[in-house]
């Protein structure tokens, strides 16, 4: 991001998130997900990029529009979502896509939802990140191509224009948590897939870390 400040803002203020940090790693936490900052200007948003936004559940959607407005965020669209509640989609700060959808009864101001791909190859892609976490396929409301990891959905669709790869953009990666990485790394490496950074063990963020990158980057 090009500003953590403005990032943090976003997910503290107007989300309810908690911010933590942990030598240099700096995130805001959310009961089933961390949103990681980083100071880096991205090379470009999130949309245009196989993973396209992130997808949150808001409590009131009229409260979250105008904090989004009066933070001077574009609202891109007002519509009923795949499951039939208010939904819309507004653009953060670096071009972050960020969908909203209202359930009245959520006991938080946000919690984050989902994660949203478009990419012409969504069917395999799902294929991949099913078989690769060992996730199971479901239907989140009309949107029949999507999986949970843990509490929170990947969904997977077609792009109605060419997509990129998220490597440098403000949505670079998505993580998952483990209980065993060193054996689910070895697992991996036994189906042939490779690894941008090897397993390691990194003492100032008190984590242990590897990264691959999906087929369709």
């Amino acid at each position: 991001v090009s500003d953590v400040e403005v990032h943090k803002r976003l997910f503290v203020e107007m989300f309810g998130g908690t911010f933590v940090q942990k030598g240099p790693l700096m995130a805001v936490k959310f009961p089933n997900m961390l949103i990681a900052l980083a100071q880096k200007a991205p090379t470009g948003p999130s949309q245009g990029t196989v993973m396209d936004h992130f997808g949150f559940k808001v409590r009131s959607m009229p409260e979250m529009l105008a904090a989004v407005r009066a933070a001077g965020y574009t609202v891109q669209q007002e519509f009923t979502g795949a499951e039939g509640f208010p939904n819309a989609y507004f653009l953060g700060p670096d071009g972050l896509r960020v969908e909203m959808q209202e359930d009245k009864t959520l006991p938080a101001k946000a919690i984050p939802n989902h994660i949203h791909f478009f990419t012409p190859q969504f069917e395999s892609l799902l294929d991949w990140y099913t078989d690769t976490f060992a996730l199971a396929k479901r239907n989140r409301g009309t949107i029949k191509t999507t999986a949970d990891a843990g509490t929170v959905n990947l969904s997977f669709q077609n792009s109605r224009e060419p997509v990129v790869g998220t490597k440098g953009r403000v949505i670079d990666h998505i993580g998952f948590e483990l209980k065993d990485l060193a054996g689910f790394v070895k697992q991996l490496e036994a189906k042939g897939i490779k690894f941008d950074v090897a397993y390691r063990d990194v003492p100032s963020i008190g984590l242990k870390i590897a990264y691959i990158t999906d087929p369709t980057g």
